[in-house]
Parts: structure tokens; sequence; C-alpha cells
């Protein structure tokens, strides 16, 4: 199983929805989506866009969903539907590869509501890639949970944020369990961590946060350097003796 994409553009993306189901089979039970959250990772970079809407579902939320995410009929009752703002959210999934936590959850959401549009939305499958984070945690951790929250506690991430689901703050907690899941380091061991804790306490830093200052050797000793290379050479002796 190849767990490193090599889709230069990602979004990281999650739903919430007014329940757990919206099978088309025997008993049709419809649900919808009623929050979107995205957050665009190019070439494993974390770039700062991100894409969350919440959506008015024009149908009751199920009281067990309502527990999960916390998002009520009323906080909803005055959101756009889904058909105002789906251009906006094909346009920033269009041509990337979508990571989600047990993908097909997501993805049969967003076909059910894409097939509801007029004209006819696309099948996700066809403007994007599909990379499900819960199958390779299952590759990397049989047998264990692999549920978001036990990923955070393996992965040393820091998700006390989560009370509850949310749509964009899953995503953002799933970008950075994914980067850490398929990057081949899962301990950090930093002096900031506690004793017995398992990672270092990971949190994202601000993209406008002051630069690194980078200096750069100069031409003289530049030089230099490849004198002191050369002699190396010359004499088989290393002059390093740290």
């Amino acid at each position: 199983m190849n767990i490193v994409s090599s889709a230069k553009r990602q979004i990281i993306l999650d739903t919430e929805t007014t329940g757990m189901n919206q099978s088309s089979g025997p008993i049709y039970l419809g649900h919808r989506i009623i929050e979107i959250g995205c957050v665009e990772v190019v070439n494993r970079r974390l770039t700062g866009r991100h894409y969350h809407e919440y959506i008015n579902p024009q149908q009751p939320i199920d009281e067990e969903a309502i527990a999960v995410h916390g998002i009520t009929n009323e906080f909803v009752a005055d959101k756009p539907k889904f058909h105002q703002v789906a251009q906006s959210f094909i346009e920033f999934i269009d041509g990337a590869e979508i990571v989600a936590h047990n993908a097909n959850f997501d993805i049969s959401f967003m076909d059910h509501e894409f097939s509801m549009l007029q004209p006819l939305g696309p099948k996700t499958a066809d403007i994007c890639q599909i990379l499900d984070s819960l199958a390779i945690a299952k590759h990397l951790h049989p047998g264990q949970k692999n549920n978001l929250d036990a990923l955070c506690k393996r992965y040393g991430i820091d998700n006390s944020a989560r009370d509850l689901h949310g749509a964009l703050l899953d995503a953002e907690i799933l970008a950075d369990v994914y980067l850490l899941m398929t990057g081949g380091q899962t301990k950090f061991n930093l002096s900031s961590e506690k004793a017995g804790q398992e990672g270092g306490g990971i949190q994202r830093l601000s993209l406008d946060r002051t630069k690194l200052k980078v200096i750069a050797a100069s031409a003289d000793e530049l030089v230099r350097h490849e004198e002191r290379l050369d002699l190396v050479a010359k004499s088989g002796q290393c002059l390093w003796r740290g």
C-alpha cells in the first residue's frame, strides 16, 4: 500500500450532516450536509487557504446528530442553501486530491448534494482524486482504534479544543494527523514534553510569523571551505575530532 500521495495539491476535508446515513436504499433517509470544512495542502505544506460554510439543509437535524456536532436547526435557519454555495465549493476542490477520514461517508453526502443541483452537478470522483486517511491508519495501526481522537493521542497532536465535532476544526486536526502519519516520523522528543507523554503537543505555527534569518556564506568563506575539503581528501584524515 502506497501511503504517501504524489498529488501536489490536497484538500483535507470534513463534513457535518443532519444524520448519519443518506442511503437511497429501501428506506430513503435523505440526510443533508450542514457544514463543510476544508484546508489546503500544497507539496505537504499547509497554505493557510481554507473553505468553510454552514448550510441550511431545508430539513430537520436528527437529535443524535446534534449531540455529536452541536449544530441546531435554529443555527442553520439563516444559512445559505447548498445550491447557493455549490459553485464556490466545486471550484475550491476541483483538480485536487481530497483527504477525508472514512472518505466514503463524506463523498457519498457530497455526491448526493451534487445530484440535486440544477443543472446536475459532477460526481466527486470525476473532478477529484480521493484518499481515505482511515484506510491509511488501519494499514499502519491494525487492530487499534483509529478514530481522529485516538490518532491525535498517538501522534501527540493537541485536540483539546475538540469538545464537539466541527467540520473546519476536524479538517485542521486531520491535516496534522495526515502529515505526521505519512511523513515517517511518529514521535518528537522535544524538551517541552511531559514525562510519559507521546509526541510533542504539535501545534501549527502562524503563517505570518517572523521568518528565520538565513545567513549565506561569503565567496571567500566558500573558497576556504573548498580548500579545507581538498586538504582532508589529500591527507585521508578527518580534521574534526568532536
